[in-house]
């Protein structure tokens, strides 16, 4: 997938303001990127490489007067996509040259660093095309502007918090419209539309093309389908182009994305993303993450094994309560199933969408996996069935053996790192029922996993039941090892049962030691042991309903110390509707619509 070449890189042209090919030259291997857009005298100039391969060379840049400038916050990152990092300051006006030693190499011209006047209609015009290069640099955006050490559990109240980030965003004011600034573009993404904002956003930035679809839940037995597609071009009302930005995301597309539209069949053409292959090349930031329920990730990192470690897949995800998190591929966050009725879940591509005439259109699946640049629309993932899938993905993280106590550890680790995202969810569901007086009204059936309003944004149902597919992956554990022997190292002569009962014994350590905290109905706090909260499964699949006071949805045990402080619970026939629908959690699975 995604082969550079000379070509693609003459195609594209120099991605920075004022480029001098001809006085520039370069191999074609690698693209540099600057920003902002029309650089000023006395600003930061913040200038990112991208290319297929490992770049062995360093960034430099010197200034008009020939003078080698020093390069700051220095970056350099694995993948595919390669990319380096670096800033520099523009203090004197004149033409500065980039290089990537023999790579890349870029000119541009720092002056009064005016924006250039938007001219054509639509949201904001095209002025460059999907490529290697660019989606390179879309996937390097989306790493950094997620970055976090790895034993981090970041999350934010809303995109924008990480936008406005000028150390996160390399993009931040490129266009020079205050459009990152505190009062700048506002981004509070639900789930489904936060792969849209991201490709959005960053296509904006770059005058790339962008589109979008109307797409049906799918119910009745049918997958989702999509119908009108809507791109960046259509007639907007006036105003200023933050104003059309701003009326673009906040209402056009996140009024008509739903997550319908990342289930879509794999074979369709008329949708916005594409099933990809499963390989190292292709799970890279920016690759979208449907599950069959609903749910939307979109992955931000990938770390190879290591002797000491198996390798890790990182990705962020946004709630309805606009809250955007990062959290790590497992089997508890990445559900997956093999149904046609639920459309085809797993891991997708943004269909590239290209110019032709005046408008605007999408690549076919035959037209994606011809090109050279693309090529890994396939349908694999489906292949094998739901154990097949997991199978394959874990084998591209890890491709070596892993050791298996080790594996345990960090099952856990991916475990605790869920629970304490829900301690976090449950809180802002307790913020907001403590000011906002009545009760929040609870759908019927299957509406109760996707709905609009208060219930959407504060109650669990569908993290619930994630969480309790968690906790059987985590019981499961040790006999996963046992049965699967040639995907771990395991000493020789050591029989299946030999480990899986050292598994299950360090396993029931490692539970009893891992501790997170609650805060009660009356602010006193309140520890629980991951052993404690799998004891607790069963209370947990009717733990959803933020009417319920916080220690019932922790499944404190009646008449116990813990819940002594509960001051509320949900209504009688609330608590009814969820006795009924508590097959749906003890089944683990999500009813049709």
């Amino acid at each position: 997938m995604r082969r550079i070449g000379c070509s693609v890189a003459l195609v594209l042209g120099m991605l920075g303001t004022g480029a001098a090919a001809d006085s520039c030259p370069d191999s074609g291997a690698a693209t540099i990127l600057t920003s902002p857009a029309a650089p000023a005298v006395g600003s930061a100039l913040r200038i990112v490489a991208v290319a297929e391969r490992p770049l062995e060379a360093i960034l430099a840049v010197t200034g008009p007067d020939g003078e080698r400038l020093k390069i700051t916050s220095a970056e350099r990152r694995g993948g595919p996509p390669y990319w380096s990092y670096g800033e520099v300051s523009a203090d004197r006006p004149g033409r500065y040259r980039i290089t990537l030693g023999e790579d890349a190499c870029q000119e541009l011209r720092v002056d009064g660093g005016r924006p250039a006047r938007e001219t054509a209609a639509g949201v904001w015009p095209v002025t460059r095309d999907w490529s290697q290069a660019t989606e390179d640099l879309f996937a390097a955006w989306v790493e950094k502007l997620f970055d976090d050490p790895l034993d981090a559990e970041p999350s934010w109240h809303a995109l924008h918090e990480v936008t406005r980030d000028p150390a996160r965003n390399f993009l931040h004011d490129h266009l020079g419209l205050g459009e990152d600034d505190p009062g700048g573009l506002r981004l509070e993404p639900d789930c489904a539309d936060l792969p849209y904002f991201l490709r959005g956003y960053f296509a904006w930035k770059l005058g790339l093309p962008f589109a979008y679809s109307e797409c049906s839940r799918g119910e009745g037995g049918r997958p989702p389908r999509c119908t009108r597609v809507h791109t960046n071009l259509e007639p907007v009302a006036g105003g200023t182009p933050l104003a059309r930005a701003q009326r673009f995301f906040t209402q056009d597309v996140a009024w008509t994305v739903q997550s319908g539209a990342g289930r879509t069949p794999a074979e369709d053409d008329a949708t916005d993303v594409y099933p990809t292959r499963l390989a190292a090349e292709t799970l890279r930031p920016g690759t979208v993450y449907a599950d069959p329920y609903g749910h939307t990730l979109v992955l931000v990192r990938r770390l190879p094994q290591t002797p000491d470690a198996g390798g890790v897949m990182l990705a962020v995800d946004a709630q309805p309560d606009g809250t955007v998190a990062r959290k790590r591929y497992w089997r508890g966050n990445f559900l997956f199933a093999v149904d046609p009725s639920l459309g085809s879940a797993g891991f997708k591509h943004f269909r590239p969408v290209v110019r032709e005439g005046a408008g605007l259109r999408r690549l076919s699946n035959r037209e994606i996996a011809a090109r050279a640049e693309y090529g890994d629309w396939s349908l694999e993932q489906y292949a094998d069935g739901v154990e097949g899938f997991y199978d394959r993905v874990d084998a591209v993280l890890s491709p070596s053996p892993r050791d298996p106590a080790r594996a345990l550890h960090e099952t856990v680790d991916a475990l605790d790192e869920q629970v304490h995202a829900r301690v976090r969810s449950v809180a802002n569901g307790e913020t907001y029922v403590a000011s906002h007086r009545g009760t929040i009204p609870m759908p019927d059936g299957a509406e109760i996993f996707e709905t609009t309003g208060a219930w959407e944004d504060y109650a669990t149902p569908a993290r619930d039941l994630r969480l309790l597919i968690a906790i059987d992956v985590v019981r499961g554990f040790p006999e996963k090892v046992a049965t699967h022997a040639d995907r771990f190292a395991i000493a020789e002569g050591t029989s299946a049962a030999q480990i899986r009962a050292q598994l299950a014994d360090s396993l029931g350590k490692e539970l009893g030691e891992r501790r997170f905290e609650y805060t009660r109905s009356d602010g006193s706090a309140w520890t629980l042991t991951l052993a404690d909260l799998l004891g607790r499964a069963a209370a947990l699949e009717v733990a959803y309903d933020p009417n319920d006071c916080i220690e019932v949805r922790w499944g404190a045990p009646p008449a116990s110390a813990e819940v002594a402080t509960c001051r509320r619970r949900a209504q009688p026939e609330q608590q009814a509707r969820m006795a009924r629908y508590r097959v749906w959690f003890h089944e683990r699975r999500r009813p049709p619509r």
